[in-house]
């Protein structure tokens, strides 16, 4: 069965559940962002935001935790190939965090945008 096209996809599913969990146990970058997204659904409920807004507010929540986690995955990888400081190994976990800032500044701007007409 887990050879199947199904049973692989399943399999796909458990290891992404799992990699999911390990990100909201271990990781406390994410550990913050899920707070925040927490926090940001529940304004969503309170101030009765649109659909549009729930789709908007929903993809920037999920760009910032996704990007947060191959910011985790860059870093993980780069310590396991080179745990010592070293220059290049700096200009790539620099750049992983640097997209994980554009991806938060965009969903500050969402949440300005959806919420600050509303306060």
């Amino acid at each position: 069965m887990w050879n199947s096209y199904l049973g692989r996809r399943i399999k796909g599913f458990k290891y992404a559940t799992k990699g999911a969990w390990m990100l909201l146990r271990y990781e406390a970058s994410i550990q913050v962002q899920a707070v925040i997204a927490i926090l940001v659904t529940i304004a969503g409920f309170y101030y009765d935001i649109s659909a549009t807004e729930w789709i908007f507010q929903t993809l920037a929540i999920g760009l910032v935790m996704s990007i947060e986690g191959l910011n985790t995955a860059a870093e993980e990888i780069a310590n396991f190939i080179h745990p010592d400081i070293h220059d290049k190994i700096g200009y790539i976990k620099d750049v992983a965090a640097g997209a994980v800032f554009f991806a938060a500044v965009a969903a500050i701007v969402v949440a300005c945008i959806i919420y600050l007409p509303k306060i």
